[in-house]
């Protein structure tokens, strides 16, 4: 009898490794918003990390985060915001500025313990006091915890952030 619980067992973890190998293991989600505010404004409140606990979803939800600044000058590629939470959303990690392209685009990388994300945040002028924002997120997992990607809603549960996130900002840059 324990042979066989064994042998199914085994069967099952096997079946579940083959199924990650042809899962997909990263994911790209995009979100956008317009802001009743000019390109330059809305760019040069999004390049500094500074601003980030004013309106990051995941920065927010415990006052008590530890924010700290290292690398470059805040808004140019180096610069790194680390923050520290006992919030399991949030964390321990580190969102590095990759690159910037003025007035244009913000690129970065995020660092957790765990994984890595990447990506950008996009402002373009639709209006001489309107601007769309696109914030791109780039993740995944890798074999064979890809496994886990079939269960989980990364679009609802990181996207709803990243959304919340840029409404923050547009209530912010707006008032």
């Amino acid at each position: 009898m324990i042979i066989k619980i064994i042998v199914v067992i085994i069967a099952i973890v096997s079946v579940c490794l083959v199924i990650a190998m042809f899962s997909k293991s990263k994911y790209t989600l995009t979100r956008e918003i317009t802001i009743n505010r000019s390109v330059d404004d809305v760019f040069d409140y999004v390049r500094y990390l500074k601003n980030q606990p004013e309106y990051n979803k995941w920065l927010l939800l415990d006052p008590n985060t530890k924010i700290g600044y290292k690398g470059e000058s805040d808004g140019l590629p180096g610069a790194i915001l680390t923050f520290e939470s006992k919030n399991s959303k949030t964390g321990k990690g580190e969102f590095e500025i990759k690159k910037v392209t003025t007035g244009e685009r913000l690129d970065f990388e995020i660092r957790f313990l765990a994984f890595t994300a990447n990506g950008y945040i996009a402002a373009k002028a639709l209006s001489p006091n309107s601007t769309k924002l696109t914030w791109i997120y780039n993740s995944g997992m890798n074999w064979p915890v890809n496994f886990v990607l079939l269960f989980m809603d990364m679009d609802k549960i990181i996207g709803n952030d990243i959304a919340e996130s840029l409404r923050n900002m547009k209530h912010r840059l707006e008032s």
